[in-house]
């Protein structure tokens, strides 16, 4: 299946399920996270943990699997001393979802190359590591030293992850945009003490729309939000749906981040999450799947969702 065939699945109105959480799933089966660069590095030394995950999740009907590209930016890697391995961790890791697709006998699945803005952060927390701050420049050339790696490897369409910071937001889009792929966007969202949608920045108040009306300036494809919690996805998709009249995602995430480590603590049950999905896809969401914390068992969990 060519993305022109999900394209028009979607203007038919069909569900698509996406996969759940990769980096965490690696660490949920014990590959160790990198102090600096969390799972990025990982692909280069398990590569065969990482093909067989994507495989479970095509297994359980994913239409769309993420290369582990989310944390393998040059500026991630050079802070773990492995800038000179960019091409080749990422190469891996677009080869790894190719080829998961390939022994799974499913070619109707797609390949997602991930692309965040995420910068290096502090151990333990899960905040921006003081000093170590890129330019707009260096920034912006990163993000496009990946998307266009994504694209050459063979990745069928760039999902832009957790989208939060308006300082860098604008980057992420632009690399995308400049390599030619259907681009998704994912936004990550907050509920402040009010009770409002906040974009998910934990150090400012930013209204969930203030990071969004990026959308009036590039053709996207599809938009949603990610990397948010289950209870607040849904308020936040209602925002969105005010300013963008696309195919709408969702893939929210479950327990927290500690860098370099995933915490699993109160993993929303599969059916639980189920009962979101459904009232998301109720709503007019299209595209379902699950982010970080949020394995195999939540894909599968979908099923009652495809089968009519």
């Amino acid at each position: 299946m060519s993305y022109a065939d999900v394209a028009a699945r979607l203007q038919a109105g069909d569900l698509i399920i996406l996969d759940g959480g990769t980096g965490t799933e690696l660490q949920r089966r014990g590959v160790s996270m990198d102090t600096d660069a969390w799972c990025g590095p990982a692909t280069l030394y398990n590569y065969d943990v990482l093909e067989k995950i994507h495989r479970d999740y095509i297994s359980v009907g994913a239409d769309i699997i993420t290369a582990n590209t989310f944390a393998s930016s040059r500026l991630m890697l050079e802070i773990a001393g492995l800038s000179d391995q960019f091409d080749e961790i990422n190469r891996k890791a677009v080869q790894a979802a190719l080829r998961a697709r390939e022994l799974s006998a499913r070619e109707n699945v797609l390949v997602a190359g991930s692309l965040s803005h995420m910068c290096p952060m502090i151990g333990g927390d899960s905040a921006t590591v003081p000093g170590r701050a890129k330019t707009q420049v260096e920034m912006a050339e990163a993000f496009s030293e990946l998307a266009f790696l994504l694209r050459d490897a063979g990745c069928d369409l760039i999902i832009l992850e957790m989208m939060y910071d308006p300082q860098k937001i604008g980057l992420a889009f632009a690399a995308a945009a400049q390599t030619g792929l259907p681009i998704w966007a994912g936004f990550s969202a907050r509920r402040g003490e009010k009770g409002d949608i906040l974009s998910f920045d934990a150090r400012q108040e930013i209204p969930f729309c203030e990071i969004t009306n990026i959308l009036d300036e590039y053709d996207i494809a599809v938009a949603g939000v990610m990397h948010s919690e289950a209870s607040v996805t849904g308020d936040a998709l209602n925002e969105l749906k005010l300013s963008f009249t696309g195919p709408l995602m969702a893939y929210p995430d479950s327990g927290y981040f500690e860098m370099p480590h995933w915490q699993f603590h109160n993993i929303i049950p599969p059916e639980k999450f189920l009962n979101f999905a459904t009232e998301w896809v109720t709503n007019g969401t299209q595209i379902i799947g699950g982010c970080c914390g949020l394995s195999i068992e939540h894909i599968s969990a979908l099923k009652p969702l495809t089968n009519g």
